[in-house]
């Protein structure tokens, strides 16, 4: 009897977590039973670092010590500030954080893998990625070095003024901290469980991670949201993105940001990030960005039954918060690197390796053929 192929293992579970799940109808996300819902609308981005990578919400004395901490660790290596120096502008910035995390990791190597081990060096990324990301960019396009200590306490708002060099408004550090909390983590996605293969051979947090680093780079997983901006920004109207969206699809040209592997219904972290898209338009010369954004929405549940996932809506919120499309998908990493350090903790904690079996499909006896009588 031949074996059974779950193409992409889809509908296969290959592992227990207690870290997030989708839910059994694929409409809904909670990080450690925590709702997306609630942990948006009432958290900020340390809290649910915190929660992923320690296992419970923090009290008020435990965030406070811990966003001490992960600002104490924003300063970049004289040795890795080099290398980043060193990195073409352009290069792709997530080459640049993957190099970025490979290099720390040799600079700062983790001695033994264990669960605590990988709690601080995902602390110890989660503070330096925004820095390293901000300085490579800034030396390669303008030839600055900047400082990476900041009076700034939370993510959201180092990230922005790191990247903008401006210290941001309350309601565009509250929308970049509701982004990071979506993004933080998605139980077994694609880049997650290579984090957990890695981690399953015993490797380093580093090397887990960097691999996580190179599979979120790819337009199916991380690289949508900018995919997506790069359509949204050719149109000017809301009527000429129906138009031509209407003429991509008899094309059978795939739609970035629209449906999704888990979720069949909706996505339950695009409207929260919807909300924030539509509210920085509002105030924005850059408004009809959201206005198109909701027209193609539209159009594709009316001709695919397909829904936005939270890609695309991040597409113009980035956008509108003025940061460069290319580094839409490095901001990414920012946030998802505490759901990854959390996975890591957790295969650490009950490891097997991780070692699937195929279906062979190749030719099925050959006699060998000596080189002298091949023709």
């Amino acid at each position: 009897m031949g074996s059974q192929i779950h193409a992409g293992l889809r509908g296969v579970s290959v592992g227990k977590t207690a870290i997030a799940t989708v839910g059994r109808e694929g409409t809904s996300l909670s990080y450690r039973g925590y709702d997306i819902v609630d942990l948006a609308h009432h958290s900020v981005f340390e809290e649910v670092a915190y929660l992923l990578v320690y296992g419970t919400l923090p009290t008020s004395k435990q965030l406070s010590d811990y966003v001490d901490r992960l600002v104490s660790m924003r300063t970049i290596p004289n040795s890795l500030k080099d290398v980043l120096e060193r990195i073409p502008e352009s290069t792709s910035p997530m080459d640049v954080m993957r190099t970025s995390c490979s290099m720390l990791g040799t600079l700062e190597p983790e001695r033994s893998p264990s669960e605590t081990n990988a709690q601080g060096i995902t602390d110890r990324l989660l503070s330096v990625f925004p820095a390293m990301l901000a300085y490579w960019f800034h030396f390669a396009t303008t030839g600055k070095r900047i400082g990476t200590q900041s009076d700034e306490r939370s993510t959201a708002a180092y990230i922005l003024q790191q990247l903008l060099g401006k210290n941001p408004s309350e309601t565009r550090r509250r929308g970049m901290d509701v982004s990071l909390i979506l993004y933080a983590e998605h139980e077994f996605n694609a880049s997650t469980f290579n984090a957990r293969a890695c981690a399953a051979t015993l490797s380093d947090t580093y090397s887990a991670i960097t691999s996580a680093i190179g599979t979120l780079k790819g337009p199916l997983h991380g690289g949508a949201n900018e995919a997506a901006m790069s359509l949204i920004g050719r149109f000017k109207s809301p009527e000429a993105a129906v138009n031509e969206v209407n003429c991509l699809l008899d094309q059978h040209a795939k739609i970035m940001g629209f449906g999704h592997a888990v979720y069949k219904k909706s996505d339950p972290r695009s409207a929260l990030i919807k909300h924030w898209a539509r509210k920085l338009a509002e105030n924005s010369d850059q408004g009809h960005l959201f206005h198109i954004s909701e027209a193609i929405e539209k159009l594709m549940r009316e001709r695919k039954n397909l829904f936005p996932n939270l890609d695309f809506y991040s597409a113009s919120f980035y956008h509108v918060l003025g940061i460069p499309t290319r580094l839409f998908t490095p901001l990414f990493v920012c946030s998802r690197v505490a759901g990854w350090g959390a996975h890591i903790v957790e295969q650490r904690s009950d490891n097997m390796l991780i070692r699937p079996g195929a279906v062979y499909t190749g030719p099925v006896k050959r006699r060998y053929v000596p080189l002298e009588r091949r023709s």
